[in-house]
Parts: structure tokens; sequence; C-alpha cells
């Protein structure tokens, strides 16, 4: 009989949990998807992308990974390992100003993941119709694996995810005032 991983249960659950908020509760939408299988390093990484409803501008990808070392420990039962996988969190926006929008983005951070280390934010110039912006990458990396045990942690680590999303949105519209 088939004994799903760690990373198949995780897998399932947050799946099960995003999915719900873009059909049932109609707050996010899903606008992507992969589960993938890295042959190069035999690992496997899961992805869902999404942004509020009717909120565009700012969007957020779930990232999943389990590698090779992670997955051999589970199936060969290794004795001293306790497998888990890696969770980040990256979120993308575009900023008119980074000087201004960057630490209040931080701030966000700040005040919802007091926990965890500060975001990298990644900005690319993206020049269109004569307008400079940047685009912002804000990666949140997790200090710790997470497993089965942290399953219960789920709708509240999704809860976060929501009102980052809102903090965001929120720096973007003061932005689009400004003009």
């Amino acid at each position: 009989m088939y004994d799903p991983t760690v990373f198949d249960n995780l897998k399932v659950a947050f799946e099960n949990q995003l999915y719900d908020l873009d059909t049932l509760d109609e707050t996010i939408q899903i606008t992507g998807r992969k589960d993938t299988m890295e042959m190069s390093v035999m690992g496997r990484a899961f992805s869902l992308a999404f942004h509020l409803t009717r909120q565009e501008a700012v969007s957020a990808e779930l990232r999943l990974e389990a590698s090779l070392k992670e997955l051999a420990a589970e199936l060969l039962e290794l004795p001293g390992e306790t497998p888990g996988c890696e969770l980040s969190l990256i979120f993308h926006m575009r900023v008119k100003d980074f000087e201004q929008q960057c630490p209040q983005i931080e701030a966000v951070f700040q005040r919802l993941w007091p926990e965890n280390p500060a975001p990298v934010q990644t900005l690319s110039f993206v020049y269109a119709e004569g307008q400079a912006e940047h685009q912002n990458e804000i990666k949140l990396l997790f200090k710790r694996k997470i497993n089965e045990e942290q399953m219960e942690d789920i709708p509240g680590l999704l809860e976060h995810v929501l009102l980052t999303l809102r903090g965001l949105g929120e720096i973007y519209a003061s932005s689009i005032e400004e003009k």
C-alpha cells in the first residue's frame, strides 16, 4: 500500500486550504500551480500562486520543497532523522518609489512575521510606456523545516499570508493615489 510522504501530505493540506479560499470563500484567485520533480537533484517542489480577489497588483506564491536527503530519510526510515520540507513565501508587487516603499514593506513583515528573519526584497527594473517602475520580489524564508506536526498551523499561516497581501496592497494603492 502507498504511504504518502511528508511532502505529499503537506502539499495536499496546502492545496485543500488554498483551493477552499479560492472556490468556496472566493477570498483569493489561484493563478498558477506547479508540482515538479527536479531530476538533476531528485528533489520535489510544489507551488501555488494567487492574489486576493479584486486585488491583482500584489500576488503571493507558496513554495514547498523536499530534497533527496529528506525524501530518503523518510522512505528508508533512517534513525535520528526527522523528515521535513522547506517552506517559503514569495510576494510580488510593483513599486514606484523603492526608497520609500521598501521600508514600508519591511515594516509590514516585521509587524506580521516578527519571529522570522527580515524578508529579502529583490528589485528588477521594468520600463514601460515611459514610466519607470520596479518589480519587487519579496521572499520570506522560514527558520525551520515543517512536517505533519505543523498541519494545524496551516490555517493561521494562510491568514497571515492574506494579511500580508492586504498590507502590501495598501502600500501599492497609496503609491497609485500619489500620482
